[in-house]
């Protein structure tokens, strides 16, 4: 049995939560999807699905493969796309979204430089902290931050982000620098407030036996704010210790006017996504677009530097 076949009956199947859903997509009878699943785990060697009479449910391997195989697809898809278009230039309308933060300062600026190489292309930029359903509402792509969920989505690694304690020299001078993420009781924090993310705390990474384990710390502080960029503001100004991503200090880092604490305990990175809607065939607008993002996202210094 074909591979790639295989690969896209399991990702139908995990999807839509259902061989007969998959099935029916597809036109054939959902013993034809089993057989496909029952061949690919026979191949592999490992559980995908966990199948009961009333639902379908990744197993931790099955979660992993999904994503590859996406991937694999995606890649497949576009690949047929290079060859099928001939050289045809990309044109129509692109439509993305991506959080406001982020988007303002690593993917607007990116945008006039796209449409340099491909004047045929339009574009409309949307920028949000909402999670927007994009096949819902229409976007051909989004930007996103952080662990990515369960989806029918198909999403591209772009770039990894950590999330890094941060404060200015005076004010470490003034205040001390914390040893552990427990020291950080007694210093000024800046933090989301309840309303916002980061409900969990701030994420580091601690010994705990031969190895590590992630717990989540919850510091107190005078002042709290829903607004990130207000967070940092606050933070270059001096007023306490923030939580942020490398995406927004990575250059104050390296000029020296933030610092970075607490180094040795900082959590596992998350991603940095470009996610799309599930299509056979993807516009070869949306293809050339996440592959402008991840070679921007890619080169050494791009987060020092931006545009």
């Amino acid at each position: 049995m074909d591979k790639l076949k295989q690969m896209e009956s399991f990702v139908s199947v995990a999807t839509r939560g259902s061989l007969t859903a998959a099935a029916n997509a597809e036109g054939v009878a959902p013993a034809i999807m089993g057989r496909r699943i029952d061949a690919l785990e026979g191949r592999l060697g490992v559980k995908l699905l966990v199948r009961t009479t009333r639902r379908i449910t990744l197993t931790h391997e099955g979660s992993a493969f999904l994503e590859d195989c996406q991937r694999l697809l995606a890649d497949v898809a576009n690949a047929e796309a290079s060859v099928s278009a001939g050289g045809v230039k990309a044109s129509g309308h692109l439509r993305i979204t991506a959080p406001a933060g982020f988007g303002r300062r690593h993917v607007a600026p990116l945008i006039p430089k796209f449409r340099e190489l491909h004047a045929d292309v339009t574009i409309s930029l949307n920028l949000s902290d909402r999670v927007i359903d994009i096949a819902g509402e229409g976007y051909d792509c989004a930007v996103r931050v952080g662990d990515m969920p369960d989806s029918s989505l198909v999403s591209v690694r772009l770039a990894d982000n950590r999330r890094l304690c941060v404060a200015t020299p005076k004010f470490l001078k003034q205040h001390g620098t914390p040893q552990q993420p427990q020291d950080l009781a007694r210093l000024d924090c800046l933090v989301l407030s309840s309303d916002a993310s980061q409900t969990r705390g701030w994420a580091f990474k601690v010994p705990k036996g031969d190895a590590s384990e992630v717990i989540h710390f919850k510091p107190n502080g005078p002042m709290d704010c829903s607004d990130g960029q207000v967070l940092h503001d606050w933070c270059l100004a001096g007023y306490g210790i923030a939580w942020r991503s490398t995406w927004e200090v990575e250059a104050e880092i390296q000029a020296g006017t933030l610092v970075e604490v607490l180094r040795e305990f900082a959590a596992p990175p998350n991603g940095i996504y470009a996610v799309f809607p599930q299509r056979k065939h993807l516009p070869l607008r949306v293809r050339l677009w996440v592959d402008f993002l991840k070679h921007h996202y890619g080169q050494s210094g791009f987060w020092q530097n931006p545009l």
